[in-house]
């Protein structure tokens, strides 16, 4: 049965009840029909019985007098062809029959005898065994004898044979009628299914972008199977392609990791290179090898913080309340130290006013890791001498601080993938010295996400670049 296939299941499933139902009526229309024709053929029997109860006395048991050509018509006509007379002894007194039934298939006398008189039916067997009798008795009135009146059952059971096999001929083949056409109903119904089984093979085959096609109204069995299938389609192009994407940024990250790792490698191994060739002295080789191990430290450290703050960022705080004016005011003193030139003004955020308070609750020494990566930025990339804006206050229910820059700004492009690991808009903002890895704005981001914040960038060609760290502010 597991091997059939849905359609022939179904089918044979309401093929079964079809017959199941066609017996059990065929059956119940056979048993009223029964009961139908006895009642009648009862009623026959009993009116004749009671009339004749009522005569005189018996007829004599062999009466010349008596015309078969008057006889059979008034027994046809009462429904009852055998009549039989006993006396109290239980002796055939008399007795009438019909001359078209022959003596060898009336009932015998000995179970005449057995009849009850009280008017109930019982079924008797001929004395050939070739047909059944329904007979019925009552005592006579007036001669205290018995009165016997018999039918066959003969007419009756003919026509409840023959109903029966109107009834499977008909039933045969109406079950082979409404099994064709449920054989081609159900492969229409079914149609669907298979269109979303080659859709199925298809997305197997690794078309990712195939979908059900709308096989039937929404609010059907199959209209809900159609947009529940296309809801996973969608949900699995989207993991598929965010893996792959996954993979691809993961094949880059390793090509910039072992690409900015090889650097100071490569210069370590270099210094000790001239060193052993004589081409410099120890103190050299050692300030060589001092700065690329820095270097290498630096990088190793900020790989290995992105990598926590992806896995658990939450684990990488230790928060506790705090002003971000303190941030604001020690960036602006770290920018000055590192290029007196430059004009460093403190305000409110977006340049309105008077720096206003921003308390939070957050990790001071991962803020202000934030604030040295992107004040950092701003002296890296922008020219000497170039004005920076430091805001902070309170926007919109946030803490905000602002690192603005005056410098040539950057495009589009390059604004979407600033935040992006070991990316650097070298075409545009000239890069100070070979220690930027092209992760500060990274690690800058995923720290404030880690606090519930974020890093915002707006910046155009010519118009400096602003850095917004926003935080939520202190309960």
């Amino acid at each position: 049965m597991r091997r059939l296939s849905l359609r022939a299941r179904l089918l044979l499933l309401t093929a079964g009840l079809l017959l199941a139902g066609l017996t059990l009526v065929s059956a119940l229309v056979s048993d009223q029909l029964e009961r139908f024709q006895l009642d009648r053929l009862d009623g026959q029997l009993r009116s004749m019985t009671e009339l004749i109860s009522r005569a005189a006395g018996p007829p004599p048991a062999a009466n010349p007098a008596v015309r078969p050509d008057l006889l059979d018509p008034a027994l046809d006509l009462f429904g009852t062809p055998y009549v039989v007379y006993l006396d109290p002894g239980g002796a055939v007194v008399g007795g009438l029959h019909s001359s078209r039934v022959p003596g060898s298939t009336l009932p015998p006398l000995d179970a005449l005898r057995t009849v009850p008189t009280d008017g109930t039916a019982v079924d008797l067997g001929a004395t050939d065994g070739s047909e059944r009798w329904r007979a019925i008795a009552r005592p006579a009135l007036r001669w205290g004898g018995t009165v016997v009146s018999a039918a066959p059952l003969a007419e009756a059971d003919a026509t409840i044979a023959q109903l029966r096999v109107s009834s499977l001929v008909t039933g045969a083949g109406l079950l082979v009628v409404l099994t064709a056409a449920g054989w081609f109903a159900l492969g229409r119904g079914l149609r669907p299914l298979r269109r979303i089984e080659h859709t199925a093979a298809a997305i197997a085959g690794g078309d990712l972008t195939r979908r059900v096609p709308v096989l039937a109204p929404p609010g059907t069995e199959i209209g809900h199977l159609a947009a529940s299938l296309n809801t996973m389609l969608g949900q699995l192009e989207g993991a598929f392609a965010a893996r792959a994407a996954s993979e691809a940024r993961m094949r880059a990250f390793v090509a910039d990791v072992s690409h900015e790792l090889r650097t100071p490698l490569f210069g370590i191994k270099g210094s000790t290179e001239l060193y052993r060739m004589g081409a410099s002295d120890v103190d050299d080789a050692m300030r060589r090898i001092d700065r690329e191990a820095t270097r290498l430290t630096a990088l190793t450290e900020d790989l290995l913080l992105l990598a926590q703050l992806d896995e658990a960022p939450e684990e990488q705080l230790d928060r506790a309340p705090m002003d971000l004016r303190t941030l604001a005011g020690d960036a602006r003193h770290d920018l000055r130290a590192l290029d007196p030139s430059r004009e460093v003004t403190l305000t409110g955020p977006g340049g309105d006013g008077p720096p206003g308070p921003a308390p939070v609750d957050a990790d001071e020494a991962r803020l202000r890791q934030v604030v040295t990566n992107l004040v950092g930025n701003a002296a890296a990339h922008t020219p000497p001498g170039t004005a920076v804006r430091i805001g902070v206050g309170t926007v919109a229910g946030r803490a905000v601080l602002e690192v603005a820059d005056a410098g040539p700004g950057m495009t589009a492009g390059q604004a979407e993938k600033a935040f992006n690991r070991f990316y650097r808009a070298d075409r545009s903002r000239t890069r100070s010295g070979g220690a930027d890895a092209g992760l500060g704005l990274s690690i800058a981001r995923s720290l404030a996400r880690a606090h519930g914040g974020d890093v915002e960038l707006t910046t155009a060609v010519g118009e400096g670049a602003c850095f917004r760290l926003t935080v939520p502010l202190l309960d």
